[in-house]
């Protein structure tokens, strides 16, 4: 009987720390989200200083890892300018690349959060380069 009671309350205090866990990963993915962001930023920010301007749209962010073949191709590209090939946000969804960006800003760059989708709070809540 004295066994059952110490498994009991090891799984009891085992799942209250998976619960704590999640809403850690749930932050982490935010925090790994806004550092891809900042650092597709920096590489389009010397991309455009080696190419004379930013990727267009159909390039897209590829253009950071391999000389665009889509016109116009940038004479002076000295890539690649990320150290591996650009993947997903770390929800699965592809990171949005937009020509020019918000505010008068160059460009932008947005992951959808969670829910793949604009707005939201919490874990859904979108990352984007002109936000905080």
């Amino acid at each position: 009987m004295e066994v059952l009671i110490v498994i009991a309350i090891v799984l009891i205090l085992t799942s209250s720390v998976g619960f704590m866990a999640f809403r850690y990963i749930d932050k982490a993915r935010q925090v790994t989200a806004r550092s891809q962001i900042e650092t597709f930023s920096m590489a389009l920010q010397t991309y455009a200083l080696d190419c004379r301007g930013y990727p267009t749209k159909d390039q897209g962010l590829e253009a950071l890892w391999s000389k665009p073949v889509l016109e116009p191709v940038p004479s002076g590209w000295n890539g690649p300018y990320v150290d591996k090939k650009i993947g997903q946000d770390p929800w699965g969804n592809a990171y949005e690349y937009a020509l020019p960006g918000p505010n008068g800003l160059p460009f932008a760059l947005r992951s959808w959060g969670a829910d793949g989708r604009e707005g939201g709070e919490g874990n859904d809540r979108d990352v984007s380069s002109w936000e905080n």
